[in-house]
This record gives C-alpha cells, structure tokens and sequence, in this order.
C-alpha cells in the first residue's frame, strides 16, 4: 500500500513576520496601488490561484522604495524580514512576500539564476532523503507539486526560487533553505528574470 501525502504537506517539508518598524532604510511602500496585483492578474490563459485571496497584502507584490547600489534588475532576497526585492530604477524595487529556510537551514550568498522551468519536477536531493527517506524520490511538475508554477534555480546548488500551494507558509521560516513565493507571484517574478540574473541572499 503506497502512502500519499497532502500537497501542502509535502511543501512544508522542502523548503515569523518583522516588524515594519524594522524596513525604515528601504522596503517602504509608496502609492502605485494600481500595480498591487489582485485575483484578476493571472497570466492570460491560466487559472488563478486561490491562495491569492488569502495571501495578506503585505506580501503581495507591490512597488516599495529601495537604496541600492546593485543595478537595476537584481534580486535581493532579504531572509529576515521575509521579502525578495527586485531592483527597478530611481531607488525603487517590486517587493515580494516569502517563505525562507527554517533554522539551521538559512543561508547567505551571491549566485546568479542558472536555469528556469514551467511547472518543474521535483527530484529531492539526497540530503533531504537521507534526512526524510518517507519522501517521493521523484514527482513531476504539475499543482500538486511542492516547487508550485515556477522554480529559478540558483547557480549549482540545491537551492531555488519556486512557487508554492501553500500561502498560509509565506512570511515563515518553514523550507530546507530554498525560497517561495505563491504560484500567481513567482509567475509573475518568472516573466520579469531572465537566466543569468544576480541574486543576493542575505541574512
């Protein structure tokens, strides 16, 4: 008899709100409230998902001040406050709510997107069998799947940017240190990096 496990529950298995107090030096948002997204905002031609309805609107993409020097078109992924930036001009940047790695499994670095995949499959790495031998050694793409609509790997680690079914996990610490967004953002994040974009991990 095969055991099958919940969706939801397997996306907590691969991969705590900041104060706003805490984004004085960037972050902040200004009045562009039309670029909010909303459940209409799907790609043309694709379902959205409902998880959008349910995603508190701090974490939905939207416009924010952000000083940087790094250029237009990078990403920062700020690990503490739960937000990953992409960098526009004149000091601004899309900001979007996610999931991060769970104790012990966060990190810090500079890579760059080495590949990018629609609806990717699922192969868990040998450190997370070792760790979880109950997991699936292989899932294809599909809504069921943990890495959700999209996934933008990081250089040649492990690790990745990938959607997600399971809202109610974005602005937590719950991942083996890959990071999430829901399905209609990490789309909508997909449209906008090409490979080859440098992403700045930080703690």
């Amino acid at each position: 008899m095969t055991t099958r496990l919940h969706p939801a529950a397997i996306a907590v298995i691969v991969c705590l709100v900041a104060p706003a107090t805490a984004l004085a030096q960037h972050g902040t948002p200004y009045e562009l409230r039309a670029m909010t997204p909303t459940i209409e905002d799907a790609m043309p031609g694709a379902m959205p998902a409902p998880e959008a309805k349910a995603l508190p609107e701090v974490y939905r993409r939207q416009p924010v001040f952000y000083r940087s020097n790094e250029a237009p078109g990078t990403i920062i992924v700020d690990t503490g406050h739960r937000f990953l930036y992409l960098l526009q001009s004149n000091n601004t940047a899309l900001r979007y709510g996610i999931g991060v790695g769970r104790d012990g499994f966060q990190w810090n670095g500079l890579l760059k997107i080495t590949r990018k995949a629609e609806w990717p499959d699922w192969t868990p790495p040998a450190e997370m069998i070792e760790r979880q031998p109950y997991l699936p050694r292989f899932m294809a793409g599909g809504p069921g799947n943990p890495l959700g609509a999209r996934a933008l790997y990081l250089g040649n680690t492990i690790y990745r940017i990938h959607g997600t079914n399971a809202p109610e996990t974005i602005g937590h610490a719950v991942s083996s240190g890959c990071f999430r967004l829901v399905n209609e953002q990490v789309m909508d994040l997909y449209e906008r990096v090409p490979v080859g974009t440098k992403v700045i991990v930080q703690q």
